[in-house]
């Protein structure tokens, strides 16, 4: 039995890759980042915006009846908020808009981020 003290596996060589390197000769990049740099960092990052104005569920065999012209009636009413989802998650609400020759959304609600569990 080995007493507390006594590693058990030898210690790396120094030089080699996996040899500890003290903080100040770490890279930046490997540093630990903590708060508001954390931000900073995430601010370049890219997201997928949606915006969802409803749904429908369809057999495949009416699916495969439609056609040029046809018209689906979606799960929201007319006038009802437009759910907004990033990366999808839901972030919001809002209503849809034109803004010169494209859509656009006006949002009218942010959602309270919700935690999921930690694992």
């Amino acid at each position: 039995m080995s007493s507390p003290s006594t590693p058990l596996s030898p210690a790396p060589a120094p030089g080699s890759p996996a040899a500890a390197v003290p903080d100040s000769e770490a890279s930046p990049s490997l540093r630990p980042v903590s708060g508001s740099n954390t931000m900073s960092l995430l601010r370049d990052v890219e997201v997928e915006i949606t915006l969802e104005i409803g749904r429908r569920r369809m057999r495949i065999a009416d699916v495969l009846k439609l056609g040029t012209g046809q018209t689906l009636e979606l799960s929201k009413e007319a006038g009802e908020p437009l759910d907004i989802f990033v990366n999808g998650k839901l972030l919001g609400h809002g209503e849809a808009v034109v803004v010169g020759d494209r859509y656009g959304v006006r949002i009218t609600a942010i959602t309270a981020p919700t935690r999921e569990p930690k694992s």
